[in-house]
Parts: C-alpha cells; sequence; structure tokens
C-alpha cells in the first residue's frame, strides 16, 4: 500500500527531528564521556588507597564484592529481552499496567517514557519524549543491548474525555451518532500523522544509533464499555468518566447504543492503525489487534475497571497478547 503524500510527509518530519535528537544528543554524550573518564581516573586512584589500607587489617573475607548479593535479591538477568515503551495511561496506570505484566509476568525488561494522559500529538510533537526515548537507548547501547522491540500506545487520549462529544451527533437529529468528516479529521488525517511522525522519528533514532531498524509494535484498544465508571468510580476530582458524558450531551442515554457507537470508533480506529503500518517503508511496524481480548458483555467489569483502562485481569489478557507478538518477531 502506498503512503499518502501527507503520511510520507509526517514520516519525513518525524526522521528529521530525529536527527536533530540524535545531533544534540551526540554533544551531550561527548560531556559524558570526558566525565566518565575522569570519574574513572578517580575511582581507580580510591580503589587502589582502600586496597593498600585492606591488605594490613582485612582477609579476604570481608573484601568478597557485594554485587552477587546485590544481583541475587533482584533476581536474575532477563532472557526474554528489553523493551522500551513510549505511551499514555495503558503503559502507565496506577498499580498495574501492561508493562507492569510484561516484566512481572513475562520477565522482559522495561525501559518506559510513557505518562497517562499524554496525546499521540503530545508524543509527536510536545515534551520530548523522543529526546528521551533517545536517551533510554543511549543507555541500552553503554550495556550492550539491542531492543527487542518498541512499544507505541497512543490515540485513547485523543477521542476521549471534554471533547469526545464533538465526535457526535445529537440523537435526535437527521443523522444521529458518529459525525464522519470529524471522525475522519481526528483519527484518519490528526491522530494517523502523528503516529507517522512518532514511527518516522523512532526508526530514524533507531537507524543512527543501533545501525538498524527495530520492530514497532501498535496497537487500537479494545470494545470498552460506556458506563460513566472513571477512575476509583470517578468521584470528586479523580478522573473520568471520558465517554458517558458526551453521549449524555448529544442525548443518547441508552447503554447498549452507545457501546455500539465506541466499538465503530474503535474498529475506525484500528482500520487506520493496520491501514499504516501495511503502508510502504512499514514492514518493520506491526500492529497488535486488542479487540475481543476483554469482555463487552455482561461481564464485563471483570475485565474493564472503568470507561478506559482494564483491571489487572483485564491488563493481564492484553499484556499476554503483546508477549506472544513479541515472541513471533526475529531475535535481534
Amino acid at each position: 500500500m502506498a503512503n499518502d503524500k501527507a503520511t510520507e510527509r509526517a514520516i519525513r518530519a518525524g526522521r528529521a527531528e530525529a536527527a536533530a535528537v540524535v545531533g544534540r544528543r551526540e554533544k551531550v554524550l561527548r560531556r559524558r564521556a570526558a566525565e566518565v573518564g575522569r570519574q574513572q581516573k578517580a575511582l581507580a586512584a580510591e580503589q587502589r588507597k582502600a586496597l593498600a589500607r585492606a591488605r594490613g587489617r582485612a582477609g579476604p573475607a570481608r573484601l568478597a564484592p557485594i554485587a552477587p548479593r546485590l544481583q541475587a535479591r533482584a533476581g536474575p538477568p532477563s532472557v526474554a529481552g528489553v523493551l522500551v515503551a513510549e505511551g499514555d495511561s495503558w503503559f502507565d496506570y496506577p498499580f498495574v499496567d501492561v508493562l507492569s505484566v510484561l516484566e512481572d509476568d513475562f520477565a522482559f525488561d522495561i525501559e518506559s517514557v510513557s505518562h497517562k494522559g499524554d496525546r499521540v500529538e503530545d508524543m509527536a510533537y510536545e515534551g520530548g519524549q523522543l529526546d528521551e526515548l533517545t536517551r533510554r537507548i543511549e543507555k541500552l547501547l553503554r550495556r550492550g543491548v539491542v531492543p527487542r522491540a518498541i512499544l507505541l500506545s497512543g490515540g485513547g487520549n485523543d477521542v476521549a474525555g471534554d471533547e469526545f462529544g464533538m465526535l457526535l451527533n445529537h440523537a435526535t437529529s437527521a443523522k444521529p451518532g458518529l459525525n464522519e468528516q470529524v471522525v475522519a479529521g481526528v483519527i484518519d488525517e490528526r491522530v494517523r500523522l502523528a503516529y507517522a511522525f512518532i514511527i518516522g522519528g523512532i526508526t530514524r533514532v533507531c537507524e543512527l544509533q543501533l545501525g538498524r531498524r527495530v520492530p514497532i509494535l501498535t496497537h487500537g484498544y479494545d470494545y470498552s464499555v460506556p458506563d460513566g465508571r472513571g477512575f476509583f468510580g470517578g468521584w470528586w476530582l479523580l478522573p473520568g468518566p471520558w465517554l458517558q458524558p458526551g453521549f449524555r450531551q448529544k442525548g443518547f442515554r441508552d447503554l447498549p447504543t452507545c457501546a455500539g457507537l465506541v466499538k465503530r470508533l474503535i474498529d475506525r480506529f484500528n482500520e487506520m492503525l493496520l491501514g499504516l503500518v501495511r503502508a510502504a517503508g512499514m514492514e518493520h511496524v506491526h500492529h497488535v489487534d486488542l479487540r475481543k481480548t476483554l469482555s463487552s458483555g455482561p461481564s464485563y467489569k471483570a475485565d474493564w475497571d472503568n470507561e478506559l483502562h482494564p483491571t489487572r485481569k483485564g491488563f493481564e489478557l492484553v499484556a499476554a497478547k503483546f508477549n506472544s507478538a513479541i515472541a513471533a518477531l526475529p531475535l535481534p
């Protein structure tokens, strides 16, 4: 599938930003290298002094290194590999999220620059996430590690929340439901171009820093139920709900009807990402389709903690899908 011109421009812009980031980081790394050299010399001198002092008053048992004991307490090193993640609350949620399950249950080591509440446009154009992601890749390089994959989560905050009602025509209008022109503008243009920018940037950072492309995994969420539940119920100043207020503003009261519209929106979002990753030059980008992973039927509350976020069980199901997708990738 060929890229449209706007998507190609977004990818080029992301690659150009990545080159600028790496250029800025090269200056930082030169300063860091000089400081590391200075510290190494100082440490070597200190160690020589300490060894000379210890020879006179301590036996070998007292000089036994502490590092193996610390490593034993922290657990064995990962054999599953290292993941780098950039994303929203599905990667940065209190108590449990996709990344914590991948670490704890599937033994990955993860470097994350994810931040709950971020829109995908924030990730692309604001906040320096690409700078921070580059810094994390540099840390891995210093350890001689190539990431197994880079995980990308975003877009939920671009369509949910205070602006969600803008995606809807009123329930009593001549054409109730999703406003196709607005949805196309948000998902097929705004979010798509932001994703293209991010993917182009991440790809270029890996090419410049690692000399290769690293697999990138995206996802498009699952069919949530707009039942009015926010974080811990959404009471007082806690976040949420993110969907029901918009439906009520536009005259929708029937939960099955609202859930059907959310399903259509999630399908549109996934179809956009599938189209993007199938485009030319995106062979290293893979889409993890999470639809129907979590229940949207009568027992949906076992999988959904609120309108947008899974329960622990739900995050475990989602993480298992990611683990299967990562297992299918070629080894670095």
